[in-house]
This record gives structure tokens, C-alpha cells and sequence, in this order.
């Protein structure tokens, strides 16, 4: 009894201890998962036989995965776009006109989006811009003197209306990201940057932009992850995972087609294998691009 105790009491032996859990976590449904699914995309599930590499070559040759694949970059492109640029120009905004009475308030409101359940989000903005002339859209449409269109129905409309419901959800998160960014920027800065001369546009330009590089990193990182894996949202949007000559198809959707709808779970691995490196290359990428990731060699 006393070697456990004198073992668990180990300083050494402690900070193992507190994350064993952690490393577990990841080994379990992280690390075991990704390893089952790497060793299934080399066979057909169906068939019950090791096809080796032929899972891998059918997919670039398949034009509804290359249609989901576009979907999905182009919604992240979008994203981001807007997620980005938007919140950190918003947030500089408010963090010169808010008090400390206020900032709890505005922060609490800006999250209320996020909390809000995707499912009825999605079936909201679906009503919202139905085909009929009672939907909301259309209403708006035919007040300002136009048709009606069926939103739903058409690609780019529907991808402005995924675009949408992005931002109605994130965009108050992202401002808080960047709320939390700007506000931990020393105020003596941007006070000698004014004593010198410098406009509002020059201090953020040169100042906050630059500070708030690490908020930046992240909300791109998790962001990319996002647009790349999102399935939910266009899922309610068209009640199930069948939409109109497949305009609203993504990388996701199309691996639960594959894996759940036609039981080819094989094929349906190394759609997830090949969405898995997609998302790591393109995130390493951008690291390496904001100087996150220092590549080459040092000097001396």
C-alpha cells in the first residue's frame, strides 16, 4: 500500500497520471478509429474481399464525389471569407464603444446562435426560403417587385443560403474570438500610436491586425475543420441527404451515402481517409503560410 501511495504521490509520476486520461481518450476514439478505418477503406464490405488500392482510384474517377468535394471547398472558401474579416472588423467596433456594464450583455446575445440547436435552425431558414409565394424570401421578393424563386431548387441561391445560416451562427462567436483578442492589446499602444499621428485606420491596420494574429490561427483553423466536415446544416435544409440533382451533396454527405445508405462501408473509409488528409494538408498549409509552423533550417 505504501508503494502506490509513494508511486501516485511521485512528482515525477503525477503529470502522467493527469493526463493518462486525456491520452486515453485520444487512443480510444481517436487514434483506434482512424486505424479500423485506414484498414477497411482497403477492402469491399460488400463483397467481404481486400481490393487494396481500388477504393482510392474509384473515387477520383467518380463525379458525385468531385460534386461533393466542390460543394464542400467552396462553402469553406465562403466561410471564410466572411467569417473572418467580418467579426475581427465588427469586434474592433465594439470594443471601442462598449463598458464594462455593457460587454456582458452584447457578449450574451452574440452566442445565443450558437446555442441554438442546428436542427431547428435549419428547418427555420428552409421555411424561410420555400418555393411558394407565402415563403418569407419570396414575399420580400415580390414587395420589391421581382419573381419568386425556388431557392432550394437552384445552386447558387442555396449555397447563398448555406452561407447565411453560417454566419447567423458563427459570426457572433467569431466577434467574441476577436473581442477576447483586441482586449488583451495593451491601450498604451494604440495611445503612442495616436500621439504619433497615426489614423484609427493606420492603428488597426498596424496594431490590431498584427495582434491579433494567434485569434486569427485559430478561427481559421476551426474553421476549415468546419466547412470541410459540414453536413448538418445542408441535411436540414433539404429534409435528408437527397437534394436536387445533388446541389447540396457534400464530402460528409456523401460518406454517409456510401457508408450508411449503401452499406459500402469500405468505400465510404476511404472517402473519410482522403476528406482526413484533405483537412490536415490544407491547415498545415495555412500554418506554415502565417508563420505558425517555421519551416527550413535555422541560421547559426
Amino acid at each position: 500500500m505504501k508503494t502506490i501511495k509513494k508511486f501516485v504521490y511521485n512528482q515525477k509520476v503525477a503529470p502522467y497520471v493527469f493526463i493518462l486520461p486525456f491520452v486515453l481518450s485520444v487512443l480510444l476514439f481517436w487514434v483506434v478509429p482512424i486505424a479500423q478505418g485506414i484498414r477497411l477503406s482497403f477492402f469491399n464490405t460488400l463483397q467481404e474481399e481486400f481490393v487494396g488500392l481500388k477504393n482510392y482510384t474509384k473515387i477520383f474517377s467518380d463525379k458525385i464525389f468531385l460534386k461533393a468535394l466542390y460543394h464542400s471547398v467552396r462553402y469553406t472558401i465562403g466561410t471564410l471569407i466572411l467569417l473572418l474579416p467580418l467579426p475581427l472588423l465588427f469586434a474592433t467596433m465594439l470594443n471601442s464603444k462598449l463598458t464594462s456594464k455593457t460587454a456582458g450583455f452584447f457578449k450574451s446575445i452574440y452566442f445565443i446562435p450558437a446555442l441554438t440547436s442546428v436542427v431547428v435552425a435549419g428547418t427555420i431558414f428552409r421555411l424561410m426560403f420555400g418555393e411558394l409565394d407565402t415563403s418569407l424570401a419570396n414575399q420580400v421578393l415580390n414587395a420589391l417587385g421581382g419573381s419568386s424563386i425556388k431557392w432550394l431548387k437552384m445552386d447558387w441561391p442555396s449555397y447563398f443560403i448555406l452561407l447565411l445560416l453560417a454566419c447567423w451562427r458563427w459570426m457572433g462567436v467569431n466577434i467574441l474570438y476577436y473581442l477576447a483578442g483586441l482586449q488583451s492589446i495593451p491601450a498604451d499602444l494604440y495611445e503612442a500610436a495616436s500621439i504619433d499621428g497615426a489614423t484609427k485606420l493606420q492603428q488597426f491596420t498596424h496594431i490590431s491586425i498584427p495582434l491579433v494574429q494567434p485569434t486569427t490561427v485559430y478561427v481559421m483553423t476551426i474553421s476549415i475543420y468546419a466547412g470541410l466536415s459540414m453536413y448538418v446544416e445542408s441535411s436540414m435544409l433539404w429534409t435528408g441527404n437527397n437534394s436536387p440533382m445533388n446541389i447540396g451533396l457534400t464530402i460528409v454527405g456523401y460518406l454517409y451515402r456510401q457508408g450508411i445508405e449503401k452499406r459500402n462501408m469500405g468505400y465510404a473509409c476511404a472517402v473519410g481517409m482522403i476528406l482526413l488528409i484533405i483537412v490536415m494538408v490544407i491547415n498545415i498549409l495555412q500554418l506554415i503560410a502565417n508563420g505558425t509552423i517555421k519551416v527550413g533550417k535555422k541560421e547559426g
